[in-house]
């Protein structure tokens, strides 16, 4: 299983940005797909999570009305994004894409299997 996040970069404030995370080697079933974000000398945090059972997309309330994740549709492999609109300088942090294959609820940053790279995302005041 790889995850490889894209998209990110520098941004002004109210700026919009869309991550992408290419998933490859699993078969979305049975499981969840959350962007998460870490600052520097922050934990890691849940932004948004997607399950492949089709309920309801969850978001952190700091960015509910903002950020919305979607996926390309696939089963195998899917693509998920996050797109993230009016972003405001507290937005900045690496975005990770992780994959959890066994509830598909995202719990937290410590009930994910797979893990992406991460991505850097800067949003200038």
């Amino acid at each position: 299983v790889q995850l490889v996040e894209s998209g990110g970069g520098v941004v002004e404030t109210g700026g919009s940005l869309r991550l992408s995370c290419a998933t490859s080697g699993f078969f979305f079933e049975d499981s969840a797909i959350g962007w998460f974000r870490q600052a520097p000398g922050k934990k890691r945090e849940l932004v948004s999570c997607i399950s492949s059972n089709g309920g309801a997309a969850s978001y952190a309330d700091s960015v509910k009305g903002r950020f919305t994740i979607s996926s390309d549709g696939a089963k195998t492999s899917p693509t998920i994004y996050l797109q993230m609109d009016n972003l405001k300088p507290e937005d900045s942090a690496t975005y990770y894409c992780g994959l959890e294959i066994q509830y598909a609820i995202c719990y937290g940053a410590g009930g994910m299997d797979y893990w992406g790279e991460g991505i850097l995302v800067t949003v200038s005041s």
